[in-house]
């Protein structure tokens, strides 16, 4: 630590330690998900920031750092299901660096224990995000594996390790001591990793969020013959105890596992300063995607075993040794391609698809690139090197290229001006509210499109529209492909069952993916979905701009189906009236106004809406209250209110039966205003409308 933060000055000794204890029973808690459960529910960044500030802690109050503290422990204690191993040199873990700064500091720290006026060489290695395991040999025999654990004790995986590959189970060569430790990392390639999730969907079993937990999670299976159906790899790079050292350096030491037979890491490197110690780091981080697996960062040691014993250790970790971690939520790797995709409005996005990458403790393979322009600006091209960025469950997205790393032959990517469907219509842009050009590109088809019209019909069967079990989007791509028994309205959807028996021959249950079970059940579920309430129904149409909140508005604001398609129909048309009544409405303006009339003006949307009502039973809205003395009022809330919240306000005055709208016109029965009201009070006064302060309308509703 460089410091103690302000903040933690301030504390008293008494919520000092109860910060400590409550962190440490966090930690503790974290280690056990990771180490024993194999399902962290944090990412490795936020455990670091964790850590720091528990260290910090102890920094500023020295008494909390008793030899028991977290900030001695190393991951968990065994699981109960495997034999435990005590380890006769403890596994420890490393200190983190998060800046080129902190690196600096390292190497200062170590000549300044050293009392060197010149830094010592360091090797440089990727840090793999494995699971780390010891291998313990005698007389060149494997006879012991076990991870980590906590640090001295942890679980004997001897039979599961024997179906690695990568473990060789006699040492090659002759220079091995009799005891000879080995210690690594297990963990699985990108594409290995593919294959299994791909197996465990396929089982309908849970997929693994990323390669690190499917390794931890194949590796301690009390079955051995499911490790030995998957691919873990291995990588050595330490060592435990050893009966002789075979070599004086890290360097040596590493070469020597090599000639024993096992797999050591191609891009270690050898440093003599703090600038190729930085070098190597860029460069690893460079090739990152193309490695194949799982590296958050990049360990330096010391290379000098000699040098390394005089430096020894502090709490948990080597003075000797650091790892240089890379910022977790962005990472590097190469744009395989740019697919676009067609939605629910005719919105054609461009969509990155990459080597797989793990970006904040997830496997990124799709990310978003924003739209045209964005691709234009940044110049990215397939064959890129991208720089790719995720924050929490945030869609991941590309920020950039590495012009440096570009291939000679990538050439500009060309941004389709027509629609990808084989009508091949034009694409256009809109105008945002300001009246500029929008950067959106859409196709002009609307509902002739096919692309659209699967993607309506996607938003027609989710969960918050008809939520339609059974029935989701790959059933529907695959109905709206059918030929048999074709899907390319809602209404299709319910005269399923009727085609369906119709047709002897073509019998649903005998098409691939269907049985008596499914169909049945298909069908039923299908069949619950007849009865519709109002809002769920103008959600489920799809009107662009009229989303789940503004559907209820509309819904509570006509009440019935009929009244709604009277007055969208009346819109469509130009009537100015029923545009008016609709712009009266809370929270529905000139946007959503102007998208339902293009709705209903679409023959083909009116069509297919006719077909489907004729299909469905629509309940209206709950009626509002009748019996209060504002029921049936159109009310407006101007200014501050001063007991109350606006929303508190119009969601009272809604219970209570009456219509709140957001301006003022000759329909408007009262106006509540409290201070800073203007010019809805003013228009209200000059059209002789009722007036009324908060005291007097709660007076009123009460």
């Amino acid at each position: 630590m460089t410091g103690v933060p302000e903040a933690l000055e301030k504390l008293t000794p008494a919520q000092a330690r109860a910060a400590h204890e409550a962190l440490a029973r966090e930690l503790a808690e974290h280690d056990r998900r990771y180490h024993q459960e194999d399902a962290p529910t944090i990412t490795d960044a936020e455990y670091d920031a964790l850590r720091r500030r528990y260290l910090a802690l102890e920094d500023a109050f020295p008494e909390l750092a008793r030899r028991e503290a977290q900030s001695q422990a190393v991951g968990a204690a065994p699981a109960s299901r495997f034999a435990k191993v005590r380890h006769a040199v403890p596994m420890l873990s490393l200190d983190n660096c998060f800046s080129d700064d902190d690196v600096g500091d390292f190497v200062a720290r170590v000549m300044r224990f050293l009392n060197l006026s010149e830094a010592p060489a360091f090797t440089a290695e990727p840090k793999i995000d494995g699971l780390s395991c010891t291998l313990r040999y005698e007389r060149g025999v494997l006879v012991t594996a076990a991870t980590r654990g906590d640090g001295a004790e942890g679980e004997d995986v001897t039979a599961n390790v024997m179906t690695i590959g990568e473990v060789p189970h006699t040492l090659a060569g002759k220079d091995w001591p009799d005891v000879c430790e080995v210690r690594g990392e297990i963990y699985l390639g990108h594409a290995d990793f593919a294959a299994i999730n791909a197996e465990q969907e396929r089982l309908g079993e849970r997929l693994f969020a990323n390669p690190r937990n499917a390794a931890a999670g194949s590796l301690r299976q009390l079955d051995a013959s499911i490790t030995a159906r998957r691919p873990l790899r291995f990588f050595a790079y330490a060592w435990g105890e050893m009966s002789a050292l075979p070599a004086a350096s890290q360097w040596d030491m590493v070469q020597a596992f090599a000639r024993y037979g096992f797999r050591v890491n191609p891009r270690m490197a050898l440093c003599h300063s703090l600038e190729e110690m930085l070098a190597i780091y860029r460069s690893i981080e460079a090739e990152r995607a193309s490695l194949g697996y799982d590296i958050d960062g990049v360990v330096y040691k010391v290379n000098d075993l000699g040098l390394q014993g005089r430096l020894g250790f502090v709490s948990r970790a080597p003075r000797w040794a650091t790892a240089h971690k890379f910022p977790a939520e962005k990472a590097t790797t190469e744009l395989l391609g740019i697919e676009i995709q067609v939605g629910r409005t005719g919105a054609h996005t461009p969509v990155a698809r990459l080597q797989p990458v793990t970006v904040g403790g997830v496997v990124v393979t799709n990310a978003t690139l924003h739209n045209a322009e964005f691709i234009a600006e940044k110049d990215i091209r397939v064959g890129d090197i991208v720089s790719v960025h995720r924050a929490g469950d945030v869609i991941p997205r590309v920020d950039a290229a590495i012009l440096e790393r570009r291939p000679a032959d990538a050439v500009p990517f060309v941004f389709p001006h027509e629609c990808l469907c084989e009508l091949k219509t034009p694409l256009v842009k809109e105008e945002t509210a300001a009246g500029e050009e929008g950067k959106v590109r859409r196709c002009s088809g609307e509902f002739a499109c096919p692309y659209q019209q699967v993607e309506h019909l996607k938003h027609f069967v989710s969960r918050r529209a008809f939520d339609i079990e059974g029935l989701g989007e790959k059933q529907i791509e695959f109905f709206f492909h059918d030929p048999d028994l074709p899907v390319r309205t809602p209404a299709d959807i319910f005269t399923l069952a009727e085609r369906d028996a119709a047709e002897p021959v073509k019998k649903l249950r005998n098409k691939e993916g269907f049985g008596d079970l499914s169909v049945r059940n298909l069908f039923a579920s299908i069949e619950s979905r007849r009865v519709i309430p109002i809002d769920r129904f103008i959600f489920a149409l799809g009107i662009r701009h009229v989303g789940e909140t503004t559907a209820k508005v509309l819904a509570r604001a006509y009440g019935s189906w009929k009244s709604f398609e009277d007055a969208a129909l009346r819109i469509a048309r130009g009537d100015q009236e029923a545009m008016e009544e609709m712009d009266a409405i809370d929270q529905v303006g000139d946007t959503v106004i102007e998208a339902v009339g293009r709705y209903f003006s679409e023959t083909h949307n009116l069509a297919a809406v006719e077909k489907l009502v004729s299909k469905l039973t629509i309940v209206d809205a709950e009626k509002p209250k009748a019996d209060t003395a504002v029921a049936g009022k159109t009310v407006v809330f101007t200014g501050s209110l001063e007991r109350m919240t606006r929303d508190e306000a119009k969601a009272m005055a809604e219970r209570l039966g009456a219509k709140v709208s957001g301006s003022v016109s000759k329909k408007t029965d009262m106006v509540v205003a409290g201070p800073g009201a203007g010019s809805k009070l003013a228009t209200a006064t000059a059209l002789g409308i009722q007036v009324l302060t908060e005291d007097e309308w709660l007076a009123l509703v009460s």
